[in-house]
């Protein structure tokens, strides 16, 4: 499996951090990835603390990562 750019292995995991100015820029971003997650039926581990949120990736029917992992990180990648 190949790691989309900026997106790292943890485990079964596949993680990524973001920052931005301000916790309404950081909302609207969480907005924007819930909306493709809930296309994709696929939905994040994340966390948001104001401007930074951190995104973890993970297929919770078989627990480990997959090609649906590697697909909402790449559409998120697009944001």
């Amino acid at each position: 499996m190949t790691t989309p750019p900026f997106w790292r292995i943890e485990g079964a995991f596949l993680c990524r951090d973001f920052t931005f100015e301000n916790f309404v820029e950081a909302f609207s971003f969480m907005t924007k990835v819930a909306l493709l997650a809930e296309k994709q039926d696929h939905h994040p581990n994340w966390s948001n603390v104001y401007n930074k949120v951190t995104i973890r990736l993970t297929s919770h029917d078989t627990g480990t990562l997959s090609a649906r992992d590697v697909r909402l990180a790449e559409a998120i990648n697009q944001l």
